[in-house]
């Protein structure tokens, strides 16, 4: 079997998530956004998929499709180290490569017939998720005030909710951000919620050392479980210096940082984090894997960024170093019961004991309507917007 061709098709839908200028998202307005699904079409008819927006047409043409044509798809490692090289010296970014890496992994799932979590070496079927907020926002009614977070806390819990995450107010929706109101709110949020729910912090990634430090001691007095990225990430040394500072509460990282377990055992020699951080849609389940055998070497825990088929896999085979799939972002004026339009079913549904099965469909088991992609394509942004 070899590779054959790589196909992108850009498709529209109705969506109500608007981001601001630095990227944060929030309900919105209804509007045309578009989507991205990649293909990986082999010479005996299997083809893998995944959708996302991490390549482009300009990727896929100029360099995907030299880099992979005509080879054996199963040969995931060999063409991971290939993308990764490729990058040295491109514009070809880990979110193309891992959307690249897991429609391969679809791909081997489904002409072997068997889920991807059970070649990876199956630990559970089922993982304990948490709510991970939207960032705030300046909506009545949404998540604009510290008392309106902690009803939407509440409302959580009752849905089944043993766990949840705070993305806070970053610029641009307040000026600056405002360390003492986030400790008020995390207080808040543990009042509301009790002590018995799990409660995680997402802080703005910009604080200096002093304002992280009061906000972690806050969160470890609250009993939170870890606390993300106060700092920019680029500063390690400012993380082992936090890390120093604190008892029992735990410094969760690199959420951003690239190179997969490249940069994240430096973050683990130098203790830089009490538990690492990575996700499967940033290079592929191929890399992120590579981070979760790191971790268990150190005896760390590593928690996976983000939601997604390919990330409820990997959760399930790793077994109990890590504890959460991260289910989100969800918000009191945005429903995330229901699949994405160009899904038939629900990939994460949550049980009532709080947890998230993974799908046991062949591949990553998403769901996909591709009818509704067929008679959604575009093939420019004004298509998209008309």
């Amino acid at each position: 079997m070899k590779i054959a061709d790589l196909k992108l098709t850009t498709f529209r839908y109705r969506s109500r998530t608007v981001r601001d200028y630095e990227g944060h998202p929030h309900p919105g307005a209804e509007h045309w956004a578009a989507n991205r699904l990649l293909t990986v079409v082999t010479d005996e008819g299997a083809e893998g998929y995944f959708v996302s927006g991490g390549c482009t047409p300009e990727l896929v043409d100029g360099l995907l499709k030299p880099a992979l044509v005509g080879e054996d798809p199963f040969f995931r490692e060999m063409l991971h180290q290939r993308m990764q090289r490729i990058a040295k010296l491109t514009n070809l970014g880990e979110m193309a490569i891992g959307q690249v890496d897991n429609a391969l992994w679809d791909l081997a799932g489904r002409t072997l017939n068997i889920p991807v979590y059970k070649m990876l070496g199956a630990a559970r079927t089922k993982v304990l998720a948490y709510a991970s907020t939207m960032p705030g926002d300046d909506m009545p009614g949404g998540l604009s005030t510290i008392e309106e977070y902690a009803a939407f806390a509440e409302q959580l819990v009752a849905q089944g909710y043993r766990a949840i995450k705070l993305h806070t107010w970053m610029p641009p929706i307040v000026p600056e951000p405002d360390v003492k109101r986030e400790a008020a709110l995390c207080a808040a949020v543990r009042e509301a919620v009790g002590p018995d729910v799990d409660l995680m912090l997402d802080a703005h990634h910009h604080y200096d050392r002093h304002e992280a430090l009061y906000l972690a001691r806050e969160c470890q007095r609250l009993g939170y479980v870890w606390i993300e990225e106060p700092m920019n990430e680029s500063r390690l040394a400012s993380y082992v210096w936090l890390r120093s500072k604190l008892d029992d509460l735990a410094v969760c990282g690199p959420e951003h940082a690239e190179n997969g377990a490249l940069t994240r055992v430096q973050w683990a020699e130098r203790g830089g984090c009490d538990m690492l951080r990575a996700a499967a849609g940033s290079g592929g389940v191929t890399q992120i894997m590579k981070t979760i055998h790191l971790a268990e070497a150190y005896g760390m825990r590593m928690e996976v960024h983000s939601g997604g088929p390919d990330n409820l896999h990997v959760l399930c085979a790793m077994g109990i170093n890590g504890k959460y799939y991260e289910r989100g972002l969800v918000h009191p004026m945005r429903t995330f019961e229901v699949p994405f339009p160009w899904q038939k079913t629900h990939y994460d549904p949550l049980d009532a004991g709080g947890y998230v099965r993974v799908p046991e469909r062949p591949g990553l088991g998403d769901d996909i309507d591709f009818d509704f992609i067929k008679a959604n394509e575009v093939r420019s942004e004004h298509e998209v917007r008309s």
